[in-house]
């Protein structure tokens, strides 16, 4: 992603999953049946630690990242690849989701997915 993509991060990019998929959006995590992908570990409630996500471990706690999208190898990662491999359409839209933050940033995607009425939805392109 190119560096000036990535300048100004605001603070809603923790409820988007490293993956991804987009917390503030989703059913289970309104109706409170979700934490969240990130939420409470930047502040020590959670311990990411005994996070069973793969993808989390290593873009979160062990890259630093805030989502895949900022990872030079995602292209390559096979961690990440596993997931979107998987049969089903929501994979198919967290790939798009951290594909459009790597053209057109966090600010260009909040535009979009704070419309969405789950974790997934229609990305629009200035």
């Amino acid at each position: 992603m190119e560096s000036s993509k990535i300048d100004h991060i605001p603070d809603s990019v923790k409820y988007i999953g490293c993956c991804g998929a987009y917390c503030r959006t989703c059913r289970a995590f309104i109706e409170g049946f979700c934490k969240g992908c990130k939420l409470g570990y930047e502040n020590g409630k959670r311990n990411i630690d005994n996070a069973r996500c793969k993808i989390k471990l290593c873009c979160f706690r062990e890259r630093k990242f805030e989502t895949c999208a900022d990872c030079a190898d995602f292209n390559s990662c096979m961690i990440i690849s596993r997931l979107y491999e998987k049969k089903g359409y929501k994979y198919r839209k967290y790939k798009e989701s951290n594909d459009f933050i790597r053209k057109n940033g966090y600010a260009a995607f909040f535009k979009s997915a704070d419309m969405w009425k789950g974790p997934y939805g229609k990305l629009k392109e200035d």
